[in-house]
């Protein structure tokens, strides 16, 4: 019965956790309690006994980049056997002094249990340390490699949309963006060009100005003459003329103005003439990239500058249909707000005189003004129109001259040609090369603007190009890595089943296990 029961005993395998190892083995007095001691002085030896090995390849990569223990110094005592090391004396002893040495170090690990000691302690460290510091690592590199990907993709959608913002702005301006003060400097001077075409066309909109005229002069019975849309109607006239003209009503002698100049000398293509930029990059190590959820990048907030407003371009409901009766010169036109050339020569333009009326500010803020008293007057009649029974079919407008009776299709041609004037005249390229003709300073601050956008594209082309770097090195660290948890992983379940099978041999061959997360590392 007993036999029996010895039996059973023996059939049950011997079942211990990893981490208890070490104290199951002390408990049972497998090993000492104070192991460590003769450990270190173990050490000492194998350091010494590594020195001068002899150069046999399985002894060499045992030698490498593992940490020895006892089953390694057994290796290499049977490795060692076969060399010159291993012969033996007349007496059946060793001869070498090294192989004297690694069997002392095999038989200091065997006293007390120190090897089994020692192996416990390195499976719980490989198992609760090392290992999972590597793996984390690893973990940490395919995080970077995510977020570099990721940052990656932002950087060069940022870049595009800058880039698309600055084609945007410059198409604006009516240039290509390469070199921005000497294509502003080109149209700068083509501007006249441009005035007088602007000139040619409101010469079409004298039978609007006359549609105008005539609907006031019917409701209020009065001759307006002059006083109805001065400047509009002189530019229809005469055309483009200088201020000195309209003001005196005679054309100047002599013009005498100073002409716009605008120092391009430090002009730099910058479209392809990019200078190397030190964005202040890291000193390779992936570990100090910061990564930010958002780039804090608003594009919204890159304006380019533009100034005050010009008088009378902001605000057409605020027309003032009256006629104001100070500031006039004999015919009733208002010249308030020009400034007049005190002591001027006669027939000389000078100064404001010498200015178009389209290139004086306050002239063509005029000529707007009475653009838009004229658009706000076809859009009221348009209303109008679209009741039933318009107003030229009351009463009040049986009596209206022919030139009132008009089609809504001929109000509508007389609006549009109005809109596209003004159109021409206040776009943002207009507005922008104003301010430079005016200020000429203010085409440095324009292509600063520009210039920031194309820079910030830049800083994210470099930060793209820095991303694309820490990935890599995200990716070579890991593969570096990578072995060395395999080569780690391998080594931790040879010494576990060696470890079992010292373990098994102190209990007549009983089956042992050793569990826990050792098994699934």
């Amino acid at each position: 019965m007993a036999s029996n029961s010895q039996q059973t005993v023996q059939a049950l395998p011997i079942d211990i956790h990893y981490n208890k190892l070490l104290d199951w083995l002390i408990n049972r007095r497998h090993c000492d309690q104070q192991w460590q001691k003769t450990a270190a002085q173990i050490r000492e030896k194998i350091n010494t006994a590594i020195q001068d090995m002899p150069p046999v390849t399985e002894i060499t990569q045992l030698l490498q980049g593992s940490y020895i223990n006892y089953f390694h110094c057994q290796q290499i005592v049977e490795l060692m056997k076969d060399t010159d090391f291993g012969k033996k004396n007349m007496i059946g002893q060793y001869s070498s002094q090294k192989m004297k040495d690694w069997m002392e170090i095999i038989k200091m690990y065997e006293t007390d249990g120190v090897y089994l000691a020692e192996t416990a302690q390195m499976l719980a460290r490989n198992v609760n340390y090392e290992i999972p510091a590597m793996k984390k690592q690893i973990s940490k590199c395919q995080q970077l490699q995510k977020e570099c990907d990721r940052k990656e993709a932002d950087y060069a959608s940022k870049c595009t949309d800058l880039k698309k913002k600055y084609d945007s702005k410059c198409k604006e301006l009516g240039i290509q963006g390469k070199k921005i003060k000497s294509e502003l400097a080109a149209l700068v001077e083509d501007l006249p060009k441009t005035f007088d075409k602007i000139c040619d066309s409101t010469s079409g909109l004298t039978l609007a100005t006359d549609f105008y005229k005539d609907f006031v002069q019917f409701l209020t019975n009065e001759d307006l003459g002059e006083n109805n849309l001065p400047m509009l109607k002189h530019i229809i006239k005469n055309g483009n003329t200088t201020t000195y003209e309209w003001r005196t009503g005679t054309k100047p002698e002599k013009i005498d103005c100073t002409k716009l100049f605008i120092d391009t000398t430090d002009e730099q293509d910058l479209l392809t003439d990019s200078a190397d930029i030190d964005w202040g990059a890291g000193d390779g190590n992936i570990a100090d990239i910061d990564f930010v959820d958002d780039i804090n990048l608003d594009l919204s907030e890159i304006t380019l500058e533009t100034g005050g407003n010009e008088e009378g371009t902001d605000n057409q409901d605020a027309i003032d249909f009256s006629v104001v009766e100070s500031d006039k010169d004999s015919n009733g036109i208002d010249y308030s707000d020009l400034v007049i050339v005190e002591h001027a020569e006669d027939g000389v333009a000078k100064g404001e005189d010498a200015k178009s009326l389209l290139d004086n500010p306050k002239t063509r803020a005029m000529f707007l003004d009475d653009l838009l008293e004229v658009e706000a007057f076809l859009v009221q009649r348009l209303e109008e129109m679209k009741e039933e029974g318009n107003f030229l079919s009351s009463s009040q407008f049986q009596s209206a001259p022919s030139s009132l009776q008009v089609t809504r299709e001929t109000v509508e041609g007389m609006l549009i040609k109005v809109k596209d004037i003004h159109s021409q005249l206040t776009t943002v390229k207009m507005h922008h090369l104003m301010l430079i003709r005016n200020s000429p300073r203010y085409v440095d601050r324009l292509r600063d603007d520009l210039k920031q956008i194309l820079t910030l594209a830049d800083k994210m082309t470099f930060h793209e190009k820095e991303m694309v770097v820490k990935r890599d090195e995200a990716i070579q660290e890991q593969t570096e890595i990578q072995p060395k948890l395999d080569l780690i992983i391998k080594k931790t379940r040879e010494v576990q089943k060696q470890m079992e099978i010292e373990i098994s041999k102190k209990y007549k061959d009983r089956n042992v296990n050793i569990m826990g997360e050792i098994n699934t590392v």
